[in-house]
């Protein structure tokens, strides 16, 4: 007598089903384990900026806001330089920008050099001539560079904007070069302007160069003293809140 076949069980074998099962709780543990490893895009972009700029001021704020301050540990201070730091001039508060500044050139011992006040328009430095150029000439010396440069890396780590403004006494000139003042002051504001956007790639549509020529004196032009006084370049890092009618 003939025995029966046992009928072949149709479909995948039953190992399969475990397998499938260890394969999905795998698949769904790497899952996990890249979801809760995907860099905030936000706080990346943040920390790369914070490399790439220049801080010059040692109380600048952390490039990325802590989500508790006060459980890290923050100080409670205004900063002139709150948000998004080289973004938004707006955001400079010009009193404490003025503090600073004073502090850069004490720091930097440039206050013998060039002078800092506060103004309508802004934070004010002037640069008498005689630290920058030869009489009658708008070509910087050597011996301007170096505080120049520093002036340059104070400039990079604000995003105002610059006037750079040339004065000169009242002494006519007539030159091939320089027909008047007004030629020359506006040469000797374009030469500063030219210096800091060549050795710190600085935007150019930041600056403003203006030749007043003798027409702003600070003191009489009747002593020697109050001529050099009179020949500087004022360099005004501009209050954005300030209107002078002039289109920026």
């Amino acid at each position: 007598m003939k025995r029966r076949r046992r009928p072949e069980d149709k479909g995948a074998p039953k190992w399969m089903v475990t397998f499938s099962d260890m394969m999905t709780l795998i698949l769904v543990f790497f899952i996990l384990l890249f979801s809760m490893s995907v860099v905030d895009a936000q706080k990346f972009r943040a920390i790369a900026e914070s490399f790439n700029q220049r801080q010059v001021f040692e109380f600048m704020p952390s490039a990325i806001e802590f989500e508790n301050p006060a459980e890290e540990g923050a100080e409670e201070r205004k900063d002139p330089f709150e948000g998004d730091f080289g973004k938004d001039e707006s955001d400079v508060d010009m009193d404490e920008l003025h503090k600073e500044v004073n502090e850069f050139l004490e720091d930097n011992e440039l206050t013998e050099l060039i002078s800092a006040s506060r103004d309508d328009r802004g934070v004010v430095l002037v640069l008498q001539e005689r630290t920058l150029f030869e009489s009658g000439e708008a070509k910087l010396l050597p011996t301007a560079e170096p505080f120049l440069t520093k002036v340059g890396t104070l400039l990079k780590a604000i995003p105002n904007t610059v006037k750079v403004e040339g004065h000169t006494d009242s002494r006519p000139i007539s030159t091939f070069r320089f027909p008047s003042n007004w030629e020359l002051s506006g040469a000797r504001a374009s030469s500063v302007i030219r210096f800091l956007i060549g050795t710190h790639d600085l935007e150019a549509n930041r600056f403003i160069a203006t030749g007043y020529g003798e027409t702003r004196p600070v003191v009489p032009n009747t002593t020697v003293e109050n001529l050099q006084t009179n020949r500087r370049v004022v360099i005004v890092i501009s209050d954005p809140s300030y209107d002078d009618g002039q289109d920026f």
